[in-house]
């Protein structure tokens, strides 16, 4: 966990070892989710179809990630 400050644009400096793990570099675009009372920052996909690669392993279902997705959307 850190502890960042707004400045007075409401703009926070995300920790270098985030932005290292999560490959948020100048540009990348992020989603901002509004959920139970969290700011929740996430990194949109670049590449959908080559970040999707693998996700079925260990008896994921496609029906079971899709329902998924679209939950964490309506979120």
């Amino acid at each position: 966990m850190a502890i960042v400050k707004t400045t007075v644009k409401g703009q926070i400096v995300i920790p270098a070892e985030l932005r290292k793990k999560y490959h948020i570099s100048k540009g990348t675009r992020v989603k901002i989710v509004d959920r139970d009372g969290e700011i929740v920052i996430k990194p949109l996909l670049t590449n959908p179809v080559k970040e999707a690669r693998g996700i079925f392993r260990e008896g994921r279902s496609a029906l079971k990630a899709l329902l998924a997705g679209r939950a964490e959307d309506v979120k």
